[in-house]
């Protein structure tokens, strides 16, 4: 078992600030496991809404509810979105006796229900799979190959991991996706599925892929948004600034659980991943994803320009410039592209991500950083 301490205690924080927190990430990620962790600690009472028996003690919500003190936490809330006006009744109380955990599964409607019902009463907090932080980061070939969903990580054995991943996808597509609006059948998401994970770590091409599949660009662009509100696909958006070159409009996309990228791609064990044509992609897009859990920002850009120079990652992070560059090397150099991306977008610090440990300046403000020292360096920004 690994003890997710700092998103405990961002839920903790959360609930300080807030009479309701709302814990949104992906199915199987772990969400069931910390709040009934949480509730464990105090006074708590815990309501799982797939549940016909809690379901039944909810036939009258305010009833139920209002006498409770403490934690009380509510899974898979979207399955009764006619509680949110409750819980804003209940969370106006003066000294309210009791705090509200919401746990679900990154519905769109969730979301949009509970911001309108719930504004100025709610604080959002999101969950993933497990990061660097977590698992160590020594554990970091595990965690790019297996991928961070709990169940897939802690296997016992790759085929373990591998199978639980095929399982999970089949009844993503199957149950999940329905129960989010996307009224698609489950072979038609899986193969765009599957093309966007050929596409990891690329630019986005609706034109390509909706012939492909014979469907109009609106529509794929409706799956990609889909597969995005529900924490599977990350968006990159391009960097936009008033340069004298002409930049790329649109997204780059990637799988953002390489576990599932691998699923996908029919990968199974270490050694094909070493040898398959996607292994620098994947790699990519595993270290992009946990830079950007160690440096969480709002601000999260590509730059590219039609004269051939790119950056994968911008943040603007206090104020600072950061760039990262991902590189499936041990011994990455310098090059003109980092050069002009340092001066064109006035970069306070570029940092080639790559696989390692130590990191060791190799120009003017550019270092080469591990991926094992990239939770120390998140510490120093």
């Amino acid at each position: 078992m690994i003890a997710r301490v700092e998103a405990k205690e961002r839920i903790v924080e959360a609930l300080d600030r807030a009479p309701v927190c709302c814990l949104l990430g992906p199915r199987q990620c772990g969400k069931t496991t910390i709040a009934r962790s949480l509730a464990a600690t105090r006074e708590s009472h815990y309501f799982d809404l797939e549940s016909p028996r809690d379901l039944l003690r909810l036939t009258n919500p305010e009833m139920a509810l209002e006498e409770l003190t403490g934690l009380v936490v509510l899974d898979e809330i979207q399955e009764r979105p006619d509680i949110f006006p409750v819980l804003r009744v209940l969370a106006d109380r003066i000294d309210s006796p009791a705090k509200f955990l919401l746990l679900g599964s990154a519905s769109p409607e969730l979301i949009r229900r509970s911001s309108e019902t719930l504004a100025g009463r709610v604080e959002f907090t999101f969950l993933h799979g497990f990061d660097l932080r977590e698992t160590g980061t020594e554990e970091w070939k595990r965690l790019w190959r297996r991928g961070g969903f709990p169940r897939a990580y802690l296997a016992e054995t790759e085929e373990d991991a591998a199978a639980w991943l095929e399982s999970f996808i089949q009844t993503f597509l199957q149950r999940d996706l329905p129960q989010f609006g996307v009224n698609v059948p489950a072979p038609t998401m899986r193969r765009f599925w599957t093309m966007l994970a050929h596409s990891h770590g690329q630019l986005w091409n609706a034109s390509q892929i909706g012939r492909s599949m014979s469907l109009t660009d609106k529509t794929v662009r409706s799956y990609l948004d889909r597969l995005s509100q529900v924490f599977m696909v990350r968006q990159i958006q391009p960097w936009y600034e008033n340069l004298a070159k002409r930049q790329v409009k649109s997204p780059r996309i990637y799988l953002r659980d390489t576990g599932l990228l691998h699923s996908l791609l029919g990968i199974g064990s270490a050694e094909a991943l070493d040898g398959h044509p996607m292994v620098g992609a994947s790699w990519e897009g595993f270290a992009l994803e946990q830079t950007l859990r160690l440096f969480p920002s709002d601000d999260a850009y590509f730059w590219r320009t039609s004269g051939g120079a790119e950056l994968d990652l911008l943040l603007l992070r206090k104020g600072k410039r950061l760039g990262f560059e991902y590189k499936f090397s041990e011994k990455p150099s310098t090059t003109r592209s980092m050069r002009v991306a340092m001066e064109d977008l006035r970069l306070d610090h570029l940092y080639v991500v790559c696989p390692g440990r130590n990191l060791v300046g190799i120009d003017d403000r550019i270092d080469v950083c591990g991926i094992e020292c990239l939770h120390e360096l998140a510490r120093s920004h």
